[in-house]
């Protein structure tokens, strides 16, 4: 296995620096970055680890999805390896430098700075994103949690749009494997004295088997999806240095979760209302408001050991949910280059979740209502100072104020409406306090050194307060009891340059106590406290708070600029993310965190060649991780290479052709107490056109 290993390794790195390849800019660093501070400041500036990825290097990422693009930043993953061409929504909770993935975000993932964790569950649906018309992503890795408070834990994944100005056109078509197929456009009109800019997306495809071959049964089918999406945005002049820009949105899903019963529905509103102003020349500001209104549907089965047939576990017909909110930020400019930033913002969401379960005789015989009501207050301030000609220190504050209302969980006979379970929860509210301090030293005109740390918390969401779900044999409870995560974090990092050559290298250290974690209480058959009747081979978890975890080490990365036409980059990222006290589960004292990998790299080039053709290769190894909280499913390591190859053909428009998971590498995603493993994407051929004017 070992050597396979090494040979696979070497045939990764062969294929990244072998061929000749050529490059853009895509991945380096660009002068100016929002996100740390909610306003614009230099990237040398900034204390915590910052990843720029611009709009072209996103579109030419040979990947199908947009977060399958941001994998080439080996500290972003998803809860599962699955990317969300096949993951249930559920599961496509965004994770930074490992800090126990889950489900639930235990980072934030902002669009134009609004949140888009979802409202419930606090996952992320990235197919109502954008790609065409991105200018960029920003990754703060580790920070960010004084500007932006709770979720931030794990640091601030921001996407930014193509600014409503100008005039401009562009669209991108493409068709491939698994009778895939998708197009998306983005036109930019001057109406007026404003702009319009129109933005819409269609995807669908038939997908593939999520379980491996050698357990695949007659039940297991692909996993075919299709989403639809229209943006509409309006900018407008409201005065002299005063303008403002609306924002419509509306999305559809449906998808099939590998099996007949077994498929969920998602729908989605959005509107927000931007204004921005600079009255003075060292003063600027902007405020946003925005609501949201969605709707989300799954089913649940559980299948027999054969693979030839499954039962009805739970029909989850319903989760209305809302998110309403606003948020302002102003920034000042002092003498002598310093800078603050302040502001103030809320968010409310409110939602429940409504389903069938305990199917017996051919139907559901009780019904479930659950959810609550989040409101998260907050107000911050940053303030950057030149400590002379080397040196800029950052101070931050923030303080938030966060309430949970209406909490409840009814269980009623559908057939007689005998209320079985009717559950009132207490109010609760506290404030939490944010600290964060960076400074950064220019030690020589080649050499940047900085340190940096920060203080930051996540409510739990109402997903995981209330919602208690069974997928296969597993049985997982809510606890509505949860209490809140805090983390302390730090790192120390140093970027060095010379000529071509950058390097850079950071160490991270991650205290996060309380952290929700599916906690294993019981094994079928029997019944039980708390999880109630397993079958036999069935497991009892529970939503419970462990003490205290640990996410420490180490990131490197280069970038070579080999010559005007080449790029090569490497990164790497080694966690040791650990449980070290649980008293609710002693045993798990030393475990490694769920879905965590000790160590994940990645290699990339960017070749322009003769003739217009680009070469974007891509090669990444993720370490072996383990499925359940016990650390008793294994999930192997593996290493997929991706291959992206485009032309020119004038007049804006360029054919790509790229190849993900070019030597189908078995990439496994999940596996049960059964020995089901459920396997990501295989090799996907996709071939297409773009063109930008």
């Amino acid at each position: 296995m070992k050597s396979r290993f090494s040979s696979l390794v070497r045939a990764a790195c062969g294929l990244v620096f072998t061929a000749s390849l050529h490059a853009q800019t895509a991945t380096q660093l660009d002068s100016l970055v929002v996100t740390a501070a909610r306003t614009p400041q230099p990237a040398e500036q900034i204390a915590f680890s910052v990843k720029a990825i611009d709009g072209d290097a996103l579109r030419a990422a040979p990947t199908l999805t947009l977060d399958g693009a941001l994998r080439a930043v080996p500290g972003f993953s998803l809860f599962r390896r699955s990317d969300s061409l096949s993951a249930n929504p559920t599961a496509q909770g965004v994770s930074l430098r490992g800090l126990g993935p889950s489900g639930a975000s235990r980072s934030l993932l902002l669009l134009d700075g609004v949140p888009l964790n979802d409202p419930f569950g606090g996952w992320v649906t990235w197919s109502q994103l954008p790609r065409e018309s991105l200018a960029r992503a920003e990754l703060v890795r580790g920070g960010g949690a004084t500007a932006w408070g709770n979720a931030a834990l794990g640091g601030v994944v921001q996407l930014l749009t193509t600014p409503v100005r100008g005039e401009s056109a562009r669209f991108a078509a493409s068709l491939g494997d698994f009778a895939t197929h998708g197009a998306e456009f983005a036109v930019t009109h001057a109406v007026g004295r404003g702009t319009v800019q129109l933005l819409g997306r269609a995807f669908e495809t038939n997908g593939f088997a999520l379980v491996a071959p050698e357990r695949r049964g007659s039940i297991d089918v692909p996993a075919a999806s299709d989403h639809r999406w229209l943006t509409a945005r309006w900018r407008t002049p409201l005065g002299e240095n005063l303008e403002a820009t609306l924002t419509a949105r509306t999305f559809r899903e449906t998808r099939n979760n590998g099996t007949p019963y077994q498929r969920n529905g998602s729908r989605a509103n959005f509107a927000s209302v931007s204004v921005a102003g600079q009255p003075r020349k060292n003063f600027a500001w902007t405020g946003t408001t925005y609501a949201q209104d969605q709707s989300f549907s799954s089913t649940f089965s559980s299948v027999n050991a054969a693979r030839t047939a499954e039962t009805p576990a739970s029909d989850q017909f319903a989760v209305p949910s809302t998110a309403t909110g606003a948020a302002w930020t102003g920034a000042w400019n002092h003498p002598g280059g310093a800078r603050t930033s302040a502001g103030a913002d809320f968010r409310d969401v409110r939602g429940e979740t409504r389903e069938n379960f305990t199917y017996a005789a051919g139907a559901f015989t009780r019904q479930r209502f659950a959810g609550g009501c989040q409101t998260l207050a907050g107000i911050f301030a940053l303030h950057e100072q030149p400590l002379g000609s080397d040196f800029t220190a950052t101070v931050g504050a923030r303080l938030d104020d966060w309430r949970e209302t209406d909490g409840h969980r009814r269980e009623s006979d559908r057939a007689s409406s005998t209320l079985l379970r009717d559950d009132h929860y207490a109010d609760r509210d506290a404030l939490e306090f944010s600290p964060s301090a960076g400074l950064v030293w220019r030690a020589s005109e080649n050499l940047r050194l900085r340190a940096a740390g920060q203080q930051a918390f996540r409510r739990p969401t109402l997903n995981e307060l209330y919602r208690p779900f069974r997928a296969g044999t597993v049985v997982t409870e809510a606890n509505a009891a949860l209490g809140t995560e805090r983390v302390t974090s730090g790192e120390l990092g140093a970027d060095w340059t010379s000529g071509a050559l950058t390097l850079a290298a950071t160490g991270f250290w991650n205290e996060l106590h309380d952290a929700v974690g599916n906690v294993t209480l019981a094994r079928g058959s029997g019944t039980f406290p708390i999880v109630g009747t397993l079958a036999a081979g069935g497991i009892g978890r529970q939503r419970l708070n462990l003490d205290r975890t640990r996410v420490r080490g180490g990131e490197i990365s280069a970038t070579w600029r080999a010559r005007e036409t080449l790029t090569l980059t490497a990164e790497a990222i080694i966690s040791d993310a650990t449980v070290r006290r649980a008293a609710v589960a002693p045993l798990l004292a030393g475990k490694r965190l769920a879905q965590v990998p000790r160590h994940s790299v990645t290699f990339g080039a960017a070749w322009r060649a003769p003739f217009g053709v680009k070469l974007t290769p891509r090669a990444r190894w993720i370490g072996a991780q383990f499925e359940d909280d016990e650390n008793l499913l294994r999930l192997g390591e593996v290493v997929v290479a991706d291959l992206g190859v485009s032309r020119a053909l004038g007049h804006g428009l360029e054919l790509f052709f790229n190849v993900e998971n070019l030597g189908n590498a078995r990439i496994e995603t999940g596996r049960s107490t059964d020995g089901v493993v459920n396997t990501g994407t295989p090799r996907l051929i996709m071939a297409g056109v773009r063109g930008a004017w």
